[in-house]
């Protein structure tokens, strides 16, 4: 199986914490043909799109710690046709880049990728989580998403809530995210002045959500893949910052998922699957579904290192699967052609 991972360069990953580094040193450990790729070195040549990638070459041996086999890994640069893969394994950080799914347009019908484009394009905001809104409004927290500042001041004025959370909507990594205390409600209008409006006059959206009690304990992380649950972790958040993030100064724990998590993988696991969307990231506050993160979702190192366990190898053992599949549909499909047209 030959895969590429598009993503960020080779020298920006973290050799000891990198999900992405986890799922790159299984595939070369099973002999997987491993190629990387960042979003701005795709390129098409002769009507057919390309990319500049980092190859690693062939490992006699592979070290089984990441970060020696970070610092082994023997390197070479080569223009690769995308359609030539087996595998795309998206794994670019927020925010979106359209143009990026734009050339992958011109591959998804040849190769497997993970997540799938229009479920990519659908589900990479915040927004999407309101999709379970409708006729499970019981599983996200009460949430408003606008550009309009009266609105906002009007939703926070009518709100009961003593806590309020305000983060721009593109935002990630826990960046921008603010906790806004009833006492300090007076500031409101400033700080949609801040965060909605531009220097150069444009404007953002921002998301403005109930706070859900306990969250200044942390929240959970969960993966999934395949429409099921596949590792848990508690982010807990540091001694001077309400964001549980590990990128923000959090720290992690152990954490079985309750009943009342099982039920919620269990309600939104099917439109994942639906949506294309395998392998994803949720984070869970009180029961409540905060976000969904499609592009690059981490944690498969800090799981493993709690729970003394190897995710990696179930999310490879997936897409292994999938492209057994594909490539078990064309044969059978090469069959019959050949029967129809010999008859």
């Amino acid at each position: 199986m030959n895969i590429c991972f598009l993503m960020y360069p080779w020298e920006e990953i973290d050799p000891e914490n990198d999900t992405s580094l986890s799922l790159i040193h299984e595939c070369v450990k099973r002999k997987h043909g491993v190629a990387l790729c960042s979003p701005v070195n795709l390129t098409i040549r002769n009507s057919v799109t390309n990319a500049f990638c980092t190859v690693i070459n062939k490992m006699d041996k592979v070290s089984s710690n990441l970060k020696t086999f970070y610092k082994q890994a023997s390197l070479r640069d080569e223009m690769l046709p995308l359609a030539g893969f087996d595998v795309i394994f998206m794994r670019a950080n927020p925010p979106l880049d359209p143009i990026m799914l734009n050339f992958l347009d011109s591959v998804k019908d040849d190769v497997f990728i993970v997540n799938s484009l229009q479920g990519i394009r659908e589900a990479n905001n915040k927004l999407y989580t309101a999709a379970f809104g409708d006729s499970h409004s019981n599983i996200i927290p009460v949430t408003h998403v606008s550009k309009n500042k009266n609105y906002l001041v009007q939703q926070v004025n009518e709100s009961k809530a003593d806590k309020m959370i305000l983060k721009p909507l593109n935002g990630f990594g826990g960046s921008g995210v603010i906790l806004i205390e009833r006492s300090a409600m007076s500031n409101i209008k400033s700080l949609l002045d801040f965060y909605v409006t531009n220097p150069d006059g444009s404007s953002n959206y921002v998301i403005l959500q109930e706070y859900i009690e306990g969250a200044d304990q942390g929240d959970v992380r969960i993966l999934i893949l395949n429409g099921e649950p596949i590792g848990a972790m508690r982010r807990i958040p540091g001694s001077d910052d309400h964001r549980s993030n590990v990128s923000a100064g959090g720290s992690i724990a152990k954490h079985h998922l309750t009943k009342e998590e099982k039920a919620l993988c269990k309600q939104i696991g099917p439109k994942l699957v639906k949506d294309g969307l395998y392998f994803v990231g949720i984070d869970v506050i009180g029961g409540k579904l905060v976000e969904v993160n499609v592009m690059s979702p981490g944690g498969i190192t800090y799981m493993n290192k709690v729970y003394k366990t190897k995710i990696q190898c179930k999310v490879i053992d997936f897409v292994e699967s999938k492209v057994l599949d594909k490539l078990q549909a064309f044969d059978r499909r090469s069959r019959l052609r050949s029967e129809v047209e010999n008859a």
